[in-house]
């Protein structure tokens, strides 16, 4: 649109209110600093005139020497070519038509003028005033000015057809200058409506019709070629020097770079108020400017109760979030913070954050916010620390399997040793009660190391198909002894519950030790519930408790009134030799033996507890769709026979090798002995009688005992093997070794265990296949 700067403006009014308020008005609101001279009567604003320009004039038609339509005329004939805009009140209207017929430009009522539009409006005035020229005589000055501006500008006579096209219509139309001339109006410039896209009636009737400009409205033109460019348009009509409406013209402009950069913004606008995360725009001092849907969902309040509040209204009590950061960006304008820091939820909820912060710039690339990105992270800090904790307990059983293997091969001898030593000293009483001291403290020793190999899942177990209720049934029998009067004993089974593969003895112990650590959380009583159920898991919850996985489960849980846990004990529950309990009343190995018993038997288990509150803990285990097996009522232990076979054993601990040595040879078996899996080859080598019996360490150097046994049952077919081991993680890793109905002697043994086991082995059908040991 035509943009005509009003420098210097007189105002004929002999009102001083009336003429306080457009001095008031200008001062506010006209950014091209406009220079306002009054006038209080008509004589006064013709001699200012005689010796000055002005821009325009702004006329009251109620003066004391000059009344109505008189003014209007005396103002023409002081300033012919200034354009003239009259002031008039409510009720004058008609007196402001007959204004515009004598030459007036526009008219202003009093008490309605617009602050905000009074300048477009007086700017409007002055480019009718323009138009006025171009058809008073001054057209080829007009029209080079017109073809010099950015806007389209279109004229037609009276009844709507073209008089006029400047380069830019003639551009954005598609008709030449030429081609145009004549025609209507309506055919040249096909007009939508940007909104209900209907083709507008020629625009310049309404302004005709309604003898006044018409505002800026955004509508679309159809190009000739039927191309759409989204256009502002406005239009006013045109009087000769009677007031008497002779066309009107028609300005526009092409908005599609302004159209695209709306477009640009309410997309982006869309994405930032769409995403997942909180993405706030600050001022430099912190106080929040814009909230969005993320940031809604995320802390709880609504836009309205976070803009214009300070980001502090998000620090926890018990630690302030610092702003500390948000000053630098004034400072640094390519600054970009990242850090993680903790807020607080309407609700007072506490939440883990990763914030991001950028500088916000204007368009001279100076500071005026900051854009602030959050994203909740609470969900990832804990599978973070539940998978350092998982870490963390990988590596103490790993430490744990490595101490009970060493622990074994001692206990192995000490036991050993100690039996025979009890058998020796029968007639003494007094040495064999010493013994027997020692023999005690070496079965009680060896139940540790059992609980650390169960804590490291390198035990050996014996999986069955069973019931929970059963189990539970059978130890509730012990149970109630176990707890005392003081403690209500609760239970609901599932009816219908589902099976699952475990091995029944340590499922035992798993009860058993949940159970007292239940009761001594409630030293002066309180109630015990023991419950079962069958559970669906979903992605979202395995997803919460790695390394769970998705699926069906049998449910054990274990609940007590008792005095609960905080966070920091229940993160070490799990861990070995840790207890909350009194020197001398616990190992700590209670909760650690029943996680390494659940993780190898594809199970797990979950501590919920608050202080005061009393505690559960859930055991999950593996539903299988496969018949329970019955179990078989214990035989009465056989009486061995003196042996008469050849035992080969092969053993890098020389006092477990020899006590082995010892204990067969008393038994009636020839013995050869090796230190490692090399020796034994060559002794086997050198020995010419048939080998019976290769009984092995699992783990040795140089050469495993598997290794060692597929080589020598080449030779020997008909060997049958017999693996020692006090650390059965290696074991573990020969597929289907013990479910093939290979034995294994676990260490520490004592003399019945040994004797008992090479019987069996000797005594089984089943043949040793190399393929067994194929690592």
């Amino acid at each position: 649109m035509i943009q005509k700067s009003i420098k210097t403006l007189l105002l004929i009014e002999d009102n001083p209110g009336d003429v306080r308020l457009f001095r008031e008005t200008f001062k506010e609101q006209d950014s091209d600093h406009t220079e306002l001279t009054s006038a209080k009567s008509m004589r006064e604003a013709e001699q200012y005139l005689a010796a000055h320009a002005v821009d325009i004039i702004i006329l009251d038609l109620g003066l004391p020497d000059a009344q109505g339509l008189e003014a209007v005329k005396r103002a023409h004939a002081a300033a012919p070519r200034v354009p003239l805009v009259v002031l008039t009140n409510l009720d004058d209207e008609s007196l402001a038509t007959q204004a515009l017929k004598e030459g007036a430009q526009d008219y202003l009522i009093k008490g309605q003028i617009e602050t905000r539009g009074l300048l477009r409006a007086l700017r409007h005035s002055v480019e009718r005033k323009i138009m006025d020229d171009v058809l008073f005589g001054e057209k080829e000055r007009a029209q080079v000015t017109l073809n010099s501006i950015g806007d389209a500008v279109v004229c037609t006579d009276i009844a709507g057809k073209i008089t006029f096209l400047n380069l830019v219509a003639e551009k954005m139309t598609g008709w030449s200058r030429q081609e145009a001339l004549d025609r209507p109006m309506a055919e040249v410039c096909r007009i939508l409506d940007a909104t209900t896209r209907e083709i507008i009636a020629n625009p310049m009737d309404m302004a005709i019709v309604l003898n006044r400009s018409q505002q800026p409205s955004n509508c679309i033109l159809i190009r000739l070629d039927g191309f759409e460019i989204p256009i502002e348009n406005s239009v006013a009509p045109i009087y000769d020097r009677q007031a008497k409406a002779t066309g009107a013209v028609l300005v526009f402009r092409d908005i599609r770079e302004r159209k695209r950069r709306e477009d640009d913004l309410s997309r982006l606008a869309a994405v930032v108020e769409s995403s997942y995360d909180a993405i706030v725009s600050l001022t430099p001092q912190g106080v929040i400017l814009t909230w969005n849907h993320g940031a809604r969902r995320m802390y709880g309040y609504s836009t309205e109760e976070a803009v214009g509040q300070s980001i502090l209204v998000l620090s926890p009590r018990d630690q302030p979030v610092g702003v500390s950061r948000l000053p630098e960006m004034g400072e640094r304008a390519d600054a970009v913070e990242q850090f993680e820091t903790v807020h607080a939820k309407k609700d007072g909820t506490q939440i883990h954050v990763a914030i991001t912060l950028s500088p916000i710039k204007d368009s001279n690339g100076q500071v005026v916010g900051v854009s602030s990105v959050a994203r909740d992270i609470t969900e990832s800090k804990h599978l973070e620390e539940m998978f350092r904790k998982a870490q963390k307990m990988e590596a103490v059983g790993l430490l744990a399997g490595g101490i009970a293997h060493d622990f074994n091969n001692l206990l192995s001898v000490i036991i050993g040793y100690s039996e025979m030593l009890l058998n020796s000293s029968k007639s003494d009483s007094k040495m064999h009660g010493r013994c027997e001291e020692i023999k005690k403290a070496g079965d009680r020793a060896a139940s540790l190391t059992r609980q650390l190999l169960a804590f490291s899942r390198q035990q050996v177990l014996e999986p069955k198909v069973l019931n929970l209720n059963t189990v539970v049934l059978e130890t509730g029998k012990m149970l109630k002894r176990l707890i005392g009067e003081d403690i209500e004993l609760q239970t609901a089974l599932h009816p219908q519950l589902g099976s699952v593969k475990v091995d029944p003895s340590q499922m035992e112990q798993i009860i058993m030790n949940l159970v007292v650590n239940a009761r001594d959380a409630m030293p002066e009583g309180g109630r015990l519930s023991i419950e079962t159920s069958n559970v669906e898991l979903d992605e979202n919850y395995a997803r919460l408790h790695p390394p769970l996985k998705a699926g069906r489960y049998v449910l054990l849980a274990v609940t007590d009134t008792g005095t609960g846990m905080d966070r920091q004990t229940q993160a070490h529950i799990f861990e070995p030799f840790f207890t909350t309990k009194e020197p001398g009343k616990g190992t700590g190995l209670g909760l650690s033996t029943i996680y390494g018993v659940l993780k190898q038997s594809g199970g797990h288990i979950w501590v919920y507890s608050e202080l005061g509150h009393g505690s559960v803990f859930k055991v999950y285990l593996p539903q299988v769709d496969e018949a329970v097996q019955q179990s078989r009522p214990s035989q009465p232990a056989p009486k061995l026979d003196p042996g008469t076979e050849t035992v080969l054993v092969v053993e890098d601990e020389e006092s477990v090798r020899a006590l082995t040595r010892t204990l067969l040879e008393e038994a009636g078996y020839t013995v050869i002995e090796a230190s490692n899996g090399r020796a034994a080859l060559e002794v086997a080598g050198r020995y010419s009688g048939p080998i019976h019996l290769l009984m092995t360490d699992v783990v040795m150097p140089g050469m495993n005992g598997p290794t060692l046994a597929e080589s020598l049952v080449v030779t020997y077919p008909s060997m049958k093997v017999l693996c020692m081991s006090g650390y059965t993680g290696t074991f573990a890793n020969f597929s289907g070794l013990v479910d093939r109905g290979m034995m294994l002697l676990q260490k520490p043994f004592t003399r019945d265990a040994l004797l008992g086991k090479v019987r069996e082995v000797l005594e089984s059908q089943v043949a040793v296949q190399p393929r067994q040991f194929v690592l």
